[in-house]
């Protein structure tokens, strides 16, 4: 298992375009993803609960990967939020 805080860098967070890049990229790998942020977890696999998390620009949230591939599950994910899922 494998457990990391990351912060939205895109300006306007994680709205329906991002989600779905995240679920998608999630839903490449078998590890399980959980994503949390202030009291709530989510399946990161479920873009309407993604969604719903409603994580802003600026804000900290967690992801926890645990399957077989969960290193490269991870990376992808980091390197998505990372790279601001594409927007300036």
């Amino acid at each position: 298992m494998i457990k990391k805080q990351l912060t939205v860098l895109n300006k306007l967070g994680i709205h329906a375009r991002p989600a779905a890049q995240f679920v998608r990229t999630a839903s490449r790998y078998k590890a399980e993803v959980v994503v949390a942020s202030d009291e709530e977890s989510i399946d990161g696999k479920s873009i309407m609960g993604l969604m719903m998390l409603a994580v802003g620009h600026g804000a900290s949230f967690n992801i926890t990967v645990d399957g077989p591939d969960e290193e490269e599950s991870m990376a992808a994910l980091v390197a998505l939020v990372e790279n601001k899922f594409g927007e300036a």
